[in-house]
C-alpha cells in the first residue's frame, strides 16, 4: 500500500498523470522509476532498514504506481494487485460468512464467477440486481447486508449506476460501497467523489492502455480499509511484478491523450452505427437516446470507446466478427488497437445462460473496443464487414437507444 501526496492532488488530471507519485531516481537522475527487480532488500541491522524488508510487502516500482493511481482517482491510497480479478478477491475478503453483498446484475462475467463459484461457497451470498433502480437497491438490503458492488458503466450492456444515489443509501445503512471504474477510468468518472469507499480497476485494461500486462488496482480514502486491503495484498500476496508495475505507470503517463482519442472516436463511430440497417440495437451512452443519457452528462466527463451491438443472432454476430480486419477477435478491452468480442461466449460466457437473457446479453451481442487508429479506417473496416450481413431482420423493433448524435460535455 502507498499514500499519495496532498501536493499531488493539487495539479491537473494531465499532471498528475505524468508526476504523481514519483521523481527522478536520486541515485542516477534517471526520470522513469527504475524497475526494482528484487525479492528481498539489505537490512542495516536488527529492525533497522529502509522501510522495505521483502517485495511481497513492499516495492518501490510498485508504490510509484499506487501513489499515481490515488491520486488519480482523488484518493488517499492505493493498492496494487496482480489482477482485476486478484482486487476484486481482496474486496470480497473484507466479508465475512453469512455477509450478503448486493451487486449489478450486468458484471463482467469473470466477477460472477468468482462471486458466485467461490465466495457463496464460503458462506457470503448475493443478490444481482438492476442498478440502473437505485430502488431497487434500497429493496434488496437485508440485516446481513454489508456492501454495494457495481460496474458502471457495465460491460456489455453500458448501463449506469446514479453514484451519488447509491452513495446515500450505503452511507444511511452502513453498507461499503465498491465500484468498477475500469470503462470509465478516472479521467471520465471519478466514484469517490461520488460517495464510493472503494474504486477497484483491472490496470490491464485503460490505465496500462497498451496490452502488454495484466494487473489490477483498489483506491480509497478510508485509513481503516487501507490497513484492512494492506494486510490482505501481504497476507495472500497476489501482488505485480516491478515490470508489471512499471508498464501500468508507462501507460497512465498517456491515459488523458489516449482516452481523448478513444471518446472521440468512439462517439463518431456510435453515431454512424445508429443509422445502420444492419444493427438493430447500438449501446452507448453519449447518444442522446441512450435511456439514461442524462445520468452520463451528470456523473462523467466523456463517454470513451466501449461500443456494444445488437445484431440478431449468432449467426449474424459470427459472420460480422471473422469479417473484419483491423478489429482483433480477442478478450480484453482499452488499448491503443481496436478490439472486438463476442461476450456470450467470451467474457460473460461463465454467467448463466438465463441471467444473460434476462438482461438483454443475447448471442447476437458483440463489443467494440474502439482503439486510437484512424476513424475512418475503422469505419470502413466496420462498413466493409456489415456489408455480408444484409439488414437487421426486424428493423421496426430497434431500441430507441439506436439513434441520435453523440453529445458534447
Amino acid at each position: 500500500m502507498a499514500r499519495t501526496s496532498d501536493n499531488d492532488l493539487r495539479y491537473g488530471f494531465g499532471t498528475r498523470a505524468v508526476h504523481a507519485g514519483q521523481s527522478p531516481d536520486p541515485t542516477t537522475g534517471a526520470i522513469m522509476p527504475p524497475i526494482y527487480q528484487t525479492s528481498t532488500y539489505v537490512q542495516d541491522g536488527l529492525g533497522r532498514h529502509k522501510g522495505f524488508e521483502y517485495a511481497r510487502t513492499r516495492n518501490p516500482t510498485r508504490d510509484a504506481l499506487e501513489r499515481n493511481l490515488a491520486a488519480l482517482e482523488g484518493g488517499q491510497y492505493g493498492l496494487a494487485w496482480a489482477s482485476g480479478l486478484a482486487a476484486t478477491d481482496a474486496v470480497l475478503k473484507l466479508l465475512n460468512a453469512g455477509d450478503h453483498v448486493i451487486c449489478g446484475e450486468n458484471l463482467y462475467g469473470g466477477t460472477h464467477r468468482l462471486m458466485v463459484q467461490v465466495f457463496q461457497r464460503l458462506g457470503v451470498t448475493f443478490t444481482f440486481v438492476d442498478t440502473r433502480d437505485v430502488n431497487r437497491i434500497a429493496e434488496a438490503v437485508t440485516p446481513a447486508t454489508r456492501m454495494v458492488y457495481v460496474e458502471t458503466p457495465t460491460n456489455p450492456m453500458m448501463r449506469l449506476t446514479d453514484l451519488a444515489a447509491v452513495g446515500q443509501v450505503a452511507r444511511a445503512r452502513d453498507l461499503l460501497f465498491v465500484v468498477d471504474n475500469t470503462f470509465a477510468t478516472p479521467y471520465f468518472q471519478t466514484p469517490l467523489g461520488f460517495g464510493a469507499d472503494i474504486v477497484l480497476h483491472s490496470t490491464t485494461k485503460y490505465l496500462n492502455g497498451h496490452s502488454d500486462m495484466v494487473g489490477g488496482a483498489l483506491i480509497t480514502s478510508r485509513d481503516d480499509l487501507a490497513e484492512r486491503l494492506a494486510f490482505l495484498q501481504n497476507a495472500a500476496g497476489a501482488v505485480p511484478g516491478p515490470m508489471d508495475c512499471w508498464l501500468a505507470l508507462r501507460g497512465t503517463k498517456t491515459l488523458a491523450l489516449r482516452m481523448r482519442q478513444h471518446d472521440a472516436s468512439g462517439r463518431r463511430i456510435a453515431v454512424w452505427l445508429a443509422d445502420r440497417p444492419e444493427i438493430e440495437a447500438v449501446y452507448y451512452p453519449g447518444l442522446p437516446s441512450h435511456p439514461q443519457y442524462d445520468l452520463a452528462c451528470r456523473q462523467m466527463r466523456g463517454f470513451g470507446g466501449m461500443i456494444s451491438l445488437e445484431l440478431g443472432s449468432i449467426e449474424r454476430a459470427r459472420r460480422f466478427v471473422e469479417a473484419v480486419r483491423l478489429f482483433a477477435l480477442a478478450e480484453s478491452l482499452g488499448g491503443v488497437e481496436s478490439l472486438i468480442g463476442h461476450p456470450a461466449s467470451m467474457t460473460h460466457a461463465s454467467v448463466p445462460a438465463a441471467m444473460r437473457q434476462a438482461m438483454g446479453l443475447t448471442d447476437g451481442l458483440v463489443r467494440l473496443s474502439i482503439g486510437i487508429e484512424d476513424p475512418d479506417d475503422l469505419l470502413a473496416d466496420i462498413e466493409a464487414a456489415l456489408g455480408s450481413l444484409g439488414p437487421a431482420v426486424k428493423p421496426a423493433e430497434r431500441p430507441a437507444v439506436r439513434s441520435g448524435r453523440a453529445a458534447r460535455l
